[in-house]
Order: C-alpha cells, then sequence, then structure tokens
C-alpha cells in the first residue's frame, strides 16, 4: 500500500510541482496511511460487520429497510427506499424504505425511463445532484415534502441458487438534504460495499430457506411415506390431517381445499379439505367454473402478469390479495371469506398432459401481498403429492371393488358351466341366459371400475331399489362361493320408483361395500342379513343394511363423525358426502344397522 501511495504521490502534478524530496513523500504516505486510511477502514470494516449482522431469518422486506436504515446512518445520509425489479411483471416494485412510512410511494414504476431501472439495467450506480431537475425521478412530490434534493442509487443484486428460481435486481436509492451534491467516487464505492453487504444477507436468507423447503419436503414425503406402509393403504382424507398442519406452522395456512376439473373445464367439484368445517361447500359440491372468476383466471394459463393493489396473477398462481375488491371475487366467495374471519386467496393449477387436471386453493388470515417462491414451491410440492395421493387412493379403492365382481363373475360363470352339463339344455336355458347375463353385467363393472378415474359427468337417474335388489342377490351368491352356509340373507320392503342422481356404478359400489361390511361382521356360528329401501320425509331415500353381530359406541362415534377405517365404509362415505346426504349406524346389543340417507331426484320420478 505505502509504495503504491508514494507512486501515486510522485506521478501527482500537485506534489510533484512542490518539489518534495522521496524522504517527504514517503513520510507523508506513512502518515496518511497510519493516521487516516487505517482509521477509514477500520470503520469500514464496522460498518459492514453491522449490515452482516442483520439476522437472515427476518423476511427480505425487514432485511432490506433495516440495511437501508444502517446504510443511511453510516453515510450521514438523510432517507432510502429500495426498489426490486419484478420479473413476472417488468416493473420496479417498492420493496420498503426508511423514513418514507408517512408518505405513499408509487407502488410500481416501468423498468424504462426511471433511475432504478437504469441501475438494474446498467448494474452501475446513478448520481443525482438535483432530483428536481433529474427527468428520470417520478416521485418528485414525496421527496419535496421531506425535503430531500440529491440522491445515489446504488446496484442490489441477489444470486439465484436454483435453475427454477430468477436472479433478483433492484437499486438502493440513498437521499440527503443538501442540493446540488458531490457524489466523489470514494463515496460511491463506500455506499456500493454497503449495499452488496445487504445482498449478502438476503442471499443467505435465500440458502436458508432453500435448506429449510428441503427439509419441509422431507416432513411431507416421510408422512406419506408411513400413510402408505400402513396395510389398509392411503386415504386422502387421512393424509390431509397429518400433512396440512405442517403448513400452517410454516406458511400460516387457515385451510386447504382440492378441486378435480371435469373433461370439458366446465366445472370443478371439491375432493377434499381441511379443516372440514372451513370448506367452502360440502365434499362433491359441484361448482360452475364460469360463475367464479377467480377460477377462470387459474384455467385462462396465459403467460401475461398481472400485479394489483387487489390481485396478483403468474403463471403457476393466481393470487387474491383482498377478495371485498378483487373483480376475480364473487359474492360467494367475499361471503365465504367473511364469514371465516379469512383474508386472502391463493390458487394453484395442477398440470397433468399439459392440461389443468385439478387445482388446490389456500387460505389465508392474514392479507398476503405476495407468496416467495419458496412458499409457492413448497405449496406446489405440497399439492402435487396431494394429487398423486388422490390418485393412489383411487386405485387402492378399485382393487378394493375388484373382488365383488370377480366373486360373482366366477361363480355364475361356474353355474352356467354345471348347467351346460344338463341332458336337457331346453329346461335350463333361461337359468344358463340368466348366469350369463350376471357375467357380462359384472365383466361391465370391473371395465367401469377400471376407468373409474375418468368418468365423471356420467350421472343419471338411478332406481334406488331395483340396485338395491341386484346387488343383494349377487351378494348373496359371493356369500355362497365363500361357504358362509350359516347367513340367512332376507330381502324386505322395498319400494319402487324411487330415484336419485348419481354414475349408476358408484351406487352399486355403496351397496357392496355395505353388504360385505355386514357379511363380515356376521359372528362365525352365523346369523341375519337384511336389506329394506323406503322413502323418508318425502325427500329422502333410505336404504338399511342389519345384520347380526354387535358394534362397540366408541367405533359408531368415529363412523358418524366420518373417522372410518376400513377403505370400504371411506368409499361409502365419500359417496354420502357427495350427494348430500347422511350416513349413520346403531345396534340394540344383538344387530347392526347402517342406514343410508340420500336426497330423492324428485324431477326423475
Amino acid at each position: 500500500m505505502q509504495k503504491s501511495l508514494v507512486s501515486f504521490l510522485k506521478e501527482n502534478e500537485l506534489f510533484s510541482s512542490c518539489r518534495f524530496s522521496d524522504d517527504d513523500l514517503e513520510l507523508f504516505a506513512y502518515q496518511v496511511e497510519k493516521r487516516f486510511l487505517a482509521e477509514y477502514l477500520g470503520g469500514i470494516v464496522v460498518e459492514i460487520e453491522d449490515v452482516m449482522s442483520i439476522s437472515p431469518s427476518l423476511s427480505w422486506r425487514e432485511i432490506l429497510e433495516t440495511g437501508a436504515e444502517k446504510i443511511v446512518k453510516h453515510l450521514g445520509a438523510d432517507a432510502a427506499s429500495i426498489r426490486l425489479h419484478d420479473p413476472e411483471t417488468g416493473e420496479m416494485v417498492s420493496f420498503g424504505s426508511f423514513r418514507f412510512h408517512d408518505y405513499t410511494r408509487i407502488p410500481s414504476i416501468p423498468l424504462n425511463d426511471s433511475i432504478a431501472g437504469e441501475v438494474v439495467q446498467s448494474g452501475k450506480s446513478y448520481k443525482v445532484p438535483d432530483i428536481m431537475a433529474e427527468p428520470l425521478y417520478r416521485d418528485k412530490d414525496v421527496v419535496h415534502k421531506l425535503g430531500l434534493n440529491s440522491l445515489i442509487a446504488v446496484p442490489i443484486y441477489i444470486p439465484r441458487f436454483l435453475e427454477t428460481e430468477p436472479e433478483i435486481r433492484g437499486a438502493l436509492q440513498i437521499y440527503y438534504r443538501e442540493k446540488d451534491r458531490r457524489f466523489d467516487p470514494l463515496e460511491v464505492t463506500h455506499a456500493e460495499v454497503l449495499a452488496r453487504r445487504i445482498s449478502h444477507v438476503v442471499a443467505r436468507k435465500r440458502i436458508i430457506d432453500l435448506s429449510q423447503l428441503n427439509l419441509q419436503k422431507e416432513k411431507l414425503v416421510e408422512k406419506i411415506f408411513l400413510k402408505l406402509s400402513n396395510r389398509e393403504g392411503i386415504k386422502l382424507r387421512d393424509l390431509f390431517k397429518l400433512m396440512v398442519p405442517e403448513l400452517v406452522n410454516i406458511i400460516e395456512i387457515q385451510s386447504c381445499a382440492l378441486f378435480s376439473l371435469s373433461q370439458d373445464r366446465k366445472t370443478a367439484w371439491l375432493e377434499i379439505s381441511y379443516p372440514t368445517e372451513q370448506a367452502q361447500g360440502k365434499i362433491g359440491h359441484v361448482f360452475r367454473v364460469s360463475e367464479h372468476p377467480y377460477m377462470t383466471a387459474l384455467l385462462k394459463n396465459s403467460q401475461e402478469k398481472v400485479d394489483t393493489e387487489t390481485e396478483r396473477i403468474g403463471p403457476s398462481y393466481v393470487l387474491i390479495k383482498d377478495p371485498e375488491k378483487s373483480e376475480l371475487s364473487n359474492e360467494a366467495l367475499v361471503s365465504y371469506m367473511r364469514k371465516k374471519k379469512l383474508n386472502s386467496v391463493l390458487l394453484i393449477p395442477l398440470k397433468g398432459r399439459a392440461e389443468v387436471r385439478y387445482f388446490m386453493v389456500f387460505y389465508t388470515a392474514d392479507i398476503r401481498q405476495e407468496f416467495t417462491g419458496a412458499e409457492i414451491d413448497l405449496l406446489t410440492f405440497f399439492a402435487k403429492e396431494v394429487m398423486k395421493a388422490l390418485r393412489m387412493e383411487r386405485l387402492d379403492d378399485i382393487l378394493h371393488d375388484l373382488k365383488n365382481p370377480a366373486i360373482a363373475i366366477g361363480g355364475f360363470a361356474r353355474r352356467a358351466r354345471k348347467l351346460l352339463d344338463k341332458n336337457d339344455l331346453e329346461s335350463v336355458r333361461d337359468k344358463i341366459r340368466e348366469a350369463l347375463d350376471i357375467v357380462v353385467e359384472e365383466t361391465d363393472r370391473i371395465q367401469n371400475l377400471s376407468t373409474s378415474a375418468v368418468i365423471e359427468g356420467r350421472e343419471r337417474p338411478v332406481n334406488v331399489g331395483e340396485t338395491l335388489k341386484r346387488r343383494f342377490r349377487l351378494n348373496a351368491e359371493a356369500v355362497k362361493r365363500q361357504g358362509r352356509t350359516g347367513i340367512q340373507a332376507e330381502l324386505q320392503d322395498v319400494e319402487e320408483g324411487l330415484f336419485i342422481y348419481c354414475v349408476p356404478f358408484e351406487l352399486e359400489r355403496v351397496f357392496d361395500n355395505l353388504l360385505m361390511n355386514a357379511v363380515q361382521a356376521v359372528p362365525g356360528e352365523g346369523g341375519f342379513l337384511r336389506a329394506k329401501c323406503f322413502k323418508h320425509n318425502n325427500s329422502y331415500v333410505n336404504v338399511e343394511i342389519i345384520n347380526t353381530g354387535f358394534i362397540d359406541e366408541q367405533q359408531i362415534r368415529r363412523i358418524r363423525s366420518g373417522e372410518v377405517a376400513g377403505r370400504g365404509l371411506n368409499i361409502v362415505f365419500r359417496f354420502v358426502e357427495s350427494l348430500a346426504g347422511n350416513l349413520d349406524i346403531s345396534n340394540d346389543g344383538s344387530q347392526t344397522t347402517f342406514t343410508v340417507s340420500l336426497p330423492i331426484c324428485a324431477e326423475c320420478s
């Protein structure tokens, strides 16, 4: 350093004209270093350490505002503001300030024709001796009220650590009351060094956030793995109860819901929500997409970026910051948000084969102006895992329900084969035809089960009594094939002409599972199985499945609340919920009765 300074002094015209000796120049250089530079650089080190001491656990805005305050103090300035470049909207967004809190600043300004934009695009500092005379400065009224007259804008740069993340560039504008202020190169460098340290703190935060994000993902995956290792397989309702509380602790999500879309994307229905009592409708409730602007905006899949005071739309989400004022809201959403004391809504699309097939909605009690990239990444990861779980649950349900038609096909095929051995085939022709008709019907059921994930929209009026008769008969045959000869099956009162609106084979699955569970509950020494179907309160059709056997009160309470353990009952419960029906259970010590109440389709009768 001393030789460099001596060389500089020798080459400087001011000192060379005074004809200082070499010894004098070396002594002068030594004194400058010892008495000024050492102290000055020591002060810079302290200032850097002060900025570096900002906790990376703070939010981005808090880090930048705290850093701005420290730089103002160290540079003897009067105020500071921060703008970051938003890669989604292409604008320079106000992202914190120091001593501007009592005044309203322009939320966002264009990248071009602005001081902050110039700093971002050039990567160099920008000096403004007189703000009022600067054509690129737009917010002159604010600085005039504060008595600020000059500024220096230095770049902020935060690198990305993942390919999917953007680099963050911005500008820190440092203000002075002094007019026509000269900014010497050392002062500019001083400001740039401190600004880079703020960037370093934010970069540390980004690394910590990514580390925490990976840990959170691992937690969620571990919960899914543990659930999958359960012999009963995965049930979406249980998985939600395990996973959503993790999000509540991490991102302060109050509730969330998963929606499926029809093939034509004109309707969406609620698959699952957590907590259940926070849902915007009952499980299976159908929404017309055209009646809900926020759903329409999500499905547009537009690459156009939008960021206003009330909503923010990007390629991977829709955030409604203020449902009360947003044009994407409707009366139903506003009413729901008021009732549940919620303030912001985030929608994340889930794609399959390049099309949105599902979407998740997250509700927060806080008024959220944004979600960070890490938060969106975590919620998207969670949503995709939920979608996988939904598919796996449906697959488990299909495998579970394949048993009944398989048993029926085997039983009636053997019966037909045995009848073919008769010498007089004409006398048993009708019985053979009947057996083969059942084989064909059950084969169709297996086909329906195998494609059940894509049969939405095939609802139609279904005769409940006729469906119950057919499934009861087939179940009785399956009981015989299983060697349960001690069970007396009796189909009692079945009222005719009672219709509900649903997918036919879904109702068949419900009856199959109820009858199969009832058979399994009958004691080994034998007992009875009975079924009834009748109109209830003029608007419901009740189906009762009654069997010998006892079920304890604790299990009854769990079933009534939807806490069903078995996969068969889970299928039944979801179907009943989707039709806004009711499932109840009772016993008198010797027999158990399951009662399914479903709303009658009045116009179908």
